[in-house]
């Protein structure tokens, strides 16, 4: 390490040192990656039970099983759906709440905290809550609506076909945590100037947010409709926990999709295989094509 003309350099020599301190973990991880790939592949071709013996090679057939099955297809659907909700809340809640935040107002930070704390909780404990303040006979919404003789609002919000996915996306609006946190960071960057030539040029409030401020943070709205996006394909807890997939699949997504297939009886995890590889393929290509417009923009 060298002190030059008062900047601090790194040698090349700590350079080496440091990837020979990551190089243990690069080599499990993508060491248990590369297995996961392969283990997927391989099965993804075959008709096997959960106990992998006597496996039978089908080539494609788990693929054609998987593509003509309009469960498959939409529980993709809802799945997209959900990232949608997710998104949504995101760039509107999200990014009005951490310009409120941005002001000088009194306990600001005590407001961060109340809004990034539900996306640090675990969203199975979100799913219960909701799940239980949105049932039927005794969920605090239709006891509200009850009490103040609008007994008539009161619906079956987990058990109507028409309802359901609605009432699981309304979970969404208390997961902008990282948005806000998202949007916070970068608005420390933007100078003063800019916006202060706004109002020099007769912009109001709403002309500068929604014509300089957020046409600037652009590269934040594509971070957080990646990582939205690409989230509801991990989702499960909260359709599990609320709905089950029902009522009759219509809140069914891609991760309560390959939990059923795989814990069905006499289930062949080559269907499990093939649809997992088929979503990985999906969320392959959103990444490549955000990343190629990031670059074009960036």
């Amino acid at each position: 390490m060298k002190n030059t003309k008062g900047k601090l350099k790194i040698g090349g020599n700590h350079n080496k040192a440091g990837y020979i301190f990551l190089l243990p973990l690069l080599i499990i991880f993508i060491g248990l990656l590369g297995y996961s790939f392969y283990f997927l592949i391989i099965n993804s071709f075959k008709d096997v039970t959960i106990t992998f013996r006597h496996a039978d090679f089908t080539g494609l057939e788990n693929y054609k099983t998987i593509v003509s099955d309009f469960g498959f297809w939409r529980a993709m659907l809802n799945t997209f759906l959900l990232s949608t909700a997710n998104i949504f809340c995101g760039l509107t809640f999200g990014f009005f709440i951490a310009i409120i935040l941005n002001f000088k107002i009194k306990g600001k930070r005590f407001f961060h905290a109340l809004f990034f704390i539900p996306s640090m909780l675990p969203i199975a404990l979100m799913a219960a809550v909701f799940g239980s303040i949105l049932e039927y006979k005794n969920g605090i919404v239709n006891n509200i609506f009850r009490t103040v003789g609008l007994s008539g609002l009161a619906q079956r919000w987990l058990a109507d076909p028409k309802l359901a996915i609605w009432a699981v996306c309304s979970v969404s609006i208390f997961l902008i945590g990282i948005p806000i946190m998202y949007y916070t960071a970068d608005l420390t960057t933007i100078s003063s100037s800019i916006l202060e030539a706004a109002t020099i040029d007769g912009a109001g409030m709403r002309h500068q947010l929604m014509l300089v401020i957020f046409p600037i943070l652009k590269n934040t709205h594509k971070t957080i409709i990646l990582s939205m996006l690409l989230g509801g394909f991990r989702e499960m807890e909260r359709v599990f926990l609320m709905t089950d997939g029902g009522p009759g699949g219509t809140t069914e997504i891609i991760g309560t999709y390959i939990y059923r297939a795989t814990r069905s009886a006499g289930s062949n995890i080559g269907l499990v295989c093939a649809a997992a590889m088929i979503v990985l393929i999906v969320a392959f290509v959103i990444s490549f094509i955000q990343l190629k417009l990031t670059s074009k923009n960036g």
